[in-house]
C-alpha cells in the first residue's frame, strides 16, 4: 500500500528543504568588519567613504564590535568659509591616517574602531536618520546604539576647537582606544625644497653684490619699522594659535545659523576674529606708547606734549579696559587692579 502525502505536507517539507540547504548568511545580518577593515585598508587616508546601503549593513548587524567615528559632509556648502568644512575634514583624516598608523602592531585596536565620511548629496537617508540638520557635524556611533538620533555622541565644537589634537582626545575618551600622536605631513615635500635652494643658489650671487652696496630692502629704515609693528601684532593678537590651528575667523550660532559668532566664551577655543581684535588694541597701546617715549619727546610745545599725552593715555587706558572686560568674560576668571585696604 502506498502511503500519499496531503499537498500541503508536501508544501510545508519543500520550504524546510529550501531553509535548510540556503546558506547561513541569508538567515542572519553579516558581520560588516572584513568589509570595513577591507574599505579603509584601500583607503589613502584610512577613512571609510560611507553610503546608505553600507550603513544600513552596520546597523543591521547588532550589537556590533567596534565603534564608527562619522564625519557629516556636504559638497554644497564648501564654499561658506565660516563653515571651515574642507579644513575639519582634512583634520578628521588625519586624525583617522594616525590612529592606523600608530596602531598598525595592535589590530585588536584597529577592529574596535573606524572613522567614515559620508556626503549629504548621496546619503540624504542616514541624514535624515541621525537627524542632522547644520554641519559641522560629527557623531560616534557606539558597538550597542541603535536610535541614531539619541544615543550616539555628538561632538561639541569644543571638542575640535584645536582641530585633530582635541578630535584625538575626544575619540580616546569616548572610544577607549589610543590614537597616538598626530602624524602632519612636512610641510614643505622633497621636491619643493629642492626647487627652493636651487632658486636660492642662482640668486646667491645677486644678493651679495647688492648687500656689499647697500641697496637692498633691509637698508630701508621704514621696512624695520613696519615690520617691527608686524611681529608685536603677530605675537599678541595669537595670529600664530590660529594658524597653527587652523582657527575660523568665525563659527555659525547655534541657536540661529544665520549669525555669526565672532567671540566664543571658553578658555578652551579661541577664533580668529577674536584674537586680531586683542591684537588690534595691544597695536594702538604700543603705538602709543612708543609715540610718547620716541616722538613727542622731541616737541617744544610743552602744551602740545601734555594734549597729546593725556589723549594717549586715556585711549591707551580704554583699551587696556576692554581687553580685560574681553579676558573676564571668557575665561570667567576677574582681573581687576589692587587697591590698598585703606582705600576700601
Amino acid at each position: 500500500m502506498t502511503i500519499t502525502n496531503p499537498p500541503h505536507l508536501l508544501l510545508i517539507s519543500l520550504l524546510i528543504s529550501l531553509l535548510i540547504s540556503l546558506p547561513p548568511t541569508t538567515l542572519s545580518s553579516s558581520d560588516p568588519l572584513p568589509e570595513l577593515q577591507s574599505l579603509r585598508s584601500t583607503s589613502d587616508s584610512s577613512t571609510i567613504h560611507l553610503s546608505d546601503s553600507l550603513f544600513r549593513r552596520i546597523l543591521s548587524h547588532h550589537p556590533r564590535s567596534f565603534s564608527l567615528l562619522i564625519f557629516f559632509d556636504a559638497t554644497q556648502l564648501h564654499n561658506k568659509p565660516e563653515l571651515q568644512l574642507q579644513s575639519l575634514k582634512s583634520e578628521f583624516k588625519l586624525v583617522s591616517k594616525s590612529f592606523f598608523e600608530n596602531n598598525q602592531n595592535n589590530p585588536d585596536a584597529l577592529s574596535k574602531l573606524f572613522f567614515g565620511v559620508i556626503e549629504f548629496g548621496e546619503s540624504q537617508a542616514t541624514f535624515a536618520k541621525f537627524g542632522v540638520s547644520s554641519l559641522p557635524h560629527i557623531r560616534l556611533v557606539g558597538p550597542t546604539d541603535k536610535d541614531m538620533k539619541s544615543e550616539p555622541v555628538k561632538m561639541d565644537a569644543g571638542d575640535y576647537s584645536r582641530l585633530a589634537d582635541s578630535m584625538a582626545e575626544f575619540v580616546e575618551s569616548r572610544a577607549n582606544v589610543v590614537v597616538g600622536d598626530i602624524v602632519r605631513p612636512p610641510i614643505v615635500s622633497r621636491k619643493q625644497m629642492g626647487v627652493i635652494v636651487l632658486g636660492v643658489l642662482i640668486m646667491l650671487p645677486f644678493l651679495i653684490k647688492r648687500v656689499i652696496v647697500g641697496d637692498t630692502i633691509l637698508h630701508d629704515w621704514k621696512v624695520w619699522l613696519a615690520g617691527a609693528v608686524f611681529v608685536y601684532f603677530f605675537s599678541v593678537s595669537g595670529a600664530m594659535f590660529n594658524i597653527i590651528r587652523k582657527m575660523p575667523m568665525v563659527i555659525p550660532d547655534r541657536n540661529d545659523p544665520n549669525k555669526l559668532v565672532f567671540f566664543y566664551q571658553g578658555s578652551g577655543m579661541q577664533l580668529g576674529a577674536e584674537g586680531f581684535t586683542i591684537g588690534f588694541l595691544y597695536t594702538i597701546v604700543g603705538l602709543l606708547l612708543a609715540l610718547m617715549t620716541h616722538v613727542l619727546v622731541r616737541v617744544r610745545n610743552v602744551n602740545a606734549q601734555r594734549l597729546v599725552m593725556i589723549v594717549a593715555l586715556f585711549v591707551s587706558f580704554l583699551a587696556v579696559n576692554r581687553v580685560v572686560l574681553l579676558d573676564n568674560w571668557k575665561t570667567g576668571y576677574g582681573i581687576h587692579g589692587y587697591w590698598p585696604s585703606s582705600w576700601n
